[in-house]
Order: structure tokens, then sequence, then C-alpha cells
């Protein structure tokens, strides 16, 4: 009940304002907050106030369940969260049954509820959305309870945000600013393999074309001297060449995938983004909020247009570097025909002018390497849009409401 409708009838306001009510899916908003605001007949604990109230003017058809006294446990100080049994619950099925309903603080509740990864990750993101705010996440939990009385497993259903009145008034309502996170799955889990394994594999290439270039540990032969310098070049040398053909194989599946997948943003039409003049208005606009002159950038749930060039240029530059390093590596195959036409371009440019541009490229990835870490990390700490973990977990964060440019309205 809003100050305002109090002042109307008359009747006290709770000390408790409740706003928005946040579901992770399993149960509809209104249903969680009638379970939070499950109670004994006369509970003046604060908290079930404030959220019957909120039931009463947001959720009219909604009745909060009913609890007999020794039915419902108080929260204590080692134990952050109250335990009301409801006897039988109507649940959204149709069917009724006994539930003890699980309602507070969010960390308690999660340890005991222990929700998946997932969940996990979406409630911290918007019980810290609503703490941002001054709010609260109640959390609120649900488990049934057996025919021969035992409890079954709690499953978290999502939370209430609350704050003090006083709090509100300075704060304003939840409800009524952005809207709250929802995770959006973008990548399939085969490219997350072969990104993880381009990264792995460009690491052992480098390390190891670098230690070919300049051998700067090991043991070597001073002139003069019969000193056995052992085996370590020849096996630095076949794991580099290991690692090569590795990754010809990694990028012969990704060029299978441009002209298979069904995911259209992995197809070949989208290694070129910019197609109308609003692409390349919002390439700019990308590149003004990377140099810090907008503060904000358009929205894109897949590559924005600055990204997607810039990986189709290393594509274009890896491609360029496999094509080098297999030149190198046949010029000491002259015996096969292959391998001969292979290293063909060697015999027009020369030897140190190859090794010179193969090295110029590693050195080039690697420059990319760091910008492209520091953007991650960026993105992740400034826009919260999750490219970090987007290529662990495949998903990033929106919040609802938003409309991306390459995608619909995120609800």
């Amino acid at each position: 009940m809003t100050p305002v409708a109090a002042a109307r009838t008359g009747v006290e306001p709770p000390p408790l304002s409740v706003g928005t009510a946040y579901s992770l899916g399993a149960m509809s908003e209104g249903r969680i907050m009638a379970l939070a605001a499950a109670s004994a007949p006369g509970d003046d604990d604060p908290v079930t106030r404030g959220v019957i109230a909120a039931l009463e003017e947001d959720y009219p058809k909604l009745a909060a369940p009913q609890a007999a006294p020794e039915d419902v446990e108080p929260a204590r100080l080692d134990r952050r969260y109250t335990l009301t049994r409801v006897r039988a619950y109507r649940q959204p099925d149709g069917s009724t049954a006994d539930v003890v309903v699980m309602r507070g603080d969010l960390d308690a509740v999660m340890r005991v509820a222990k929700p998946t990864r997932e969940h996990r990750t979406l409630l911290r993101r918007n019980g810290d959305y609503v703490t941002q705010r001054g709010w609260r996440p109640l959390a609120v939990a649900q488990a049934e309870v057996a025919p021969d009385g035992t409890v079954g497993p709690f499953a978290l259903l999502g939370f209430v945000a609350v704050c003090p009145v006083t709090v509100r008034e300075t704060t304003g309502d939840v409800s009524t600013g952005p809207a709250t996170w929802a995770r959006v799955n973008v990548w399939s889990s085969s490219l997350r393999v072969q990104h993880w394994a381009n990264v792995t594999l460009i690491f052992i290439l480098s390390c190891t074309g670098y230690y070919i270039m300049d051998p700067f540990f090991g043991p070597t032969a001073t002139p003069g001297t019969q000193l056995d310098t052992g085996f370590l070049m020849g096996w630095v040398r076949l794991i580099h060449f290991g690692a090569a053909f590795c990754w010809l194989v990694l990028a012969l599946t990704r060029v299978w995938q441009l002209f298979t997948s069904r995911d259209r943003h992995l197809r070949w039409p989208s290694m070129w983004p910019l197609k109308s003049k609003e692409d390349v208005r919002n390439l700019g606009r990308t590149l003004k909020h990377y140099v810090f002159i907008s503060e904000h950038a358009p929205t894109y749930l897949f590559h924005n247009p600055l990204q997607q060039l810039t990986y189709t240029s290393v594509y274009v530059v890896c491609t360029l570097q496999m094509v080098v390093g297999f030149c190198l590596f046949g010029l000491y195959r002259q015996n096969s025909p292959f391998w001969a036409f292979i290293s063909t371009p060697i015999h027009w440019i020369g030897v140190p002018y190859v090794r010179l541009l193969h090295t110029l490229i590693m050195f080039a990835l690697w420059v990319f390497v760091i910008a492209h870490v520091y953007l991650v990390f960026r993105s992740e700490s400034l826009e919260r849009h999750g490219g970090l973990s987007a290529m662990i977990s495949g998903g990033v964060w929106v919040r609802r409401g938003a409309t991306p440019v390459d995608a619909p309205t995120v609800e």
C-alpha cells in the first residue's frame, strides 16, 4: 500500500516498501509475491505487512497464503530467513500440496536452495541492481512436503525488492528504473570450443616460434667446442609444426561452419557487417564509445560492426600466417612436388624476407590479443555485457526491454 493510498483509507502504511518481484521463470511475479506474504493471522512482522500491502495493491486477485502460528519459524541471527508451512497450497497447475516457504536474505537462501550457476549469476546481477538503488532482494524459495512429513529440496523462485519507506523517498521506486538483467544465449558450444582452441594454439605457436627465432635458453654450442646441444630445438620445432597442423584443421572446421551453420551470425555473410548506411553510422558511434568520446554505444547481442570487421581482418591475417608458415615448412621438403610447389613464393622473395614476414605477423597478432583482452575486461566492468563469460557459458547479459540492433527486443 502506498502512502497516498493509506492516507485515503486512514490505514497506517507499513514501514517497509515493496517494489518489483523478479522471477526465475518457474513461477509468475505475482505468485512469488503471494508466497512471500505467507504468514499466520495477526503477524506484525514489518516485512510481512509490507509484502501483503503490495500484494493487495498490485495483485488484488491473489490472496496471501495463511499458515497456523505453530507452522511459522521466524528468522534468527544464525538463520537469516523465515520458514512458513502452508497446508494444501494450490499450485499453478491446479494441484494442492503442503509446501514450506523460505523467505529471507538472498545469500542465505541461495546457500540452502543451491540454484544452478546460471540462476545464481542471474540472481546476483539483478540483486546488485536493486541494491545499488537502495533496495534489498528478499529471496523466496519453496519446498514440497511429502505425505510422511519429509520436506523436499528447496527451489529458489526469485526475489522481491524491499526497502524502508524513508529510503524509497530518496531513491525512488525500483520498478520505475531501468529494467532488470536477462541472459540471452548467443554463442554455440562449437564456436566456444573453437575460440579457446584458437587461444591455446596461437599461444603454443607464438612461444615455440619465438624460440625458433631466438633460442633464449637451453644448451648452445660455443664456436670451436664439441658441446652436445641435445635435441631441444628438434622438440620445439616438432611442437610448433604439430600445433600448426592442428590450427589448419581448426581453420577448416570454421570454414565449413561458414557455409553449413544454422546460425546466421556464424555464416559467411556476417563476416562483412556494413550492409547499410545505419551500419556505417553505428561503426562510427561504436568507435567513439571505445575512445571515450561518447558515453554509450549501439547495443548488439552479437558482434558490433567494429568487432566484426576486426575479427574478419584477424581471419585474413591468420590465413596469411598459415600460408607463410607452410611455405617455410615446405622449404625442407623440396624432393616432394607438393611441398616444392607450396614453397614457391620463397624462391621469388627470399628466405629472410619470408621469415621476417612470419615474425611480424606473430607480433601483430599479439598486439590484437592485448587489445582484445583489454576491451573484453572493459566491457565486463563498464558495459556489464558479459563478453568474457559469453565465451564460457555462451550467453550475454542485456537489460530487459532493450532493443539490440541485431535482435528483437529482449523480454
